[in-house]
């Protein structure tokens, strides 16, 4: 099962403040035990949404809006996420709970969601087989 933690954005992460060191350590430390454990599979800071694009379909089979950011509302932001592979939700949740607070200031706040599994989404099998051979090849890529 993978979830992503998905950490919200607050005003200080999109007015581009930077983690405090002490923070990064923490933060550091933390995906290397995921790495350790084996579950992480990718985290990432993001940039603020002052250099973010949206794009969105206003109309159905409509030609896509695109809008540059920065998009005002904070709270339904993202400043990060965690991508980890684990065996359970209670795994998910009990990793989330170890996260730092991802903003250092007792504003940090982490979303956990569950992706989707291509047999979830589609019983085809061609459709499944084309799926497995595509993440094959993106793991495949991202090994040295």
């Amino acid at each position: 099962m993978r979830f992503m933690m998905i950490v919200k954005a607050t005003q200080d992460s999109e007015a581009g403040v930077l983690p405090s060191p002490e923070l990064f350590n923490a933060m550091a430390k933390y995906n290397e035990e995921l790495a350790r454990a084996g579950v992480l599979v990718a985290a990432e800071g993001l940039h603020p949404t002052s250099g973010a694009i949206r794009i969105s379909y206003p109309e159905p089979g409509g030609k896509p809006k695109v809008v540059d950011g920065p998009f005002t509302e904070a709270k339904e932001l993202i400043a990060g996420f965690t991508l980890i592979e684990v065996k359970s939700r209670e795994e998910a949740i009990e990793w989330a709970m170890r996260m730092p607070d991802p903003h250092g200031f007792g504003e940090g706040q982490i979303e956990l969601r569950q992706v989707f599994e291509a047999p979830e989404l589609t019983q085809d099998p061609e459709a499944l087989a084309k799926e497995i051979e595509m993440r094959a090849r993106v793991t495949r890529k991202g090994r040295p």
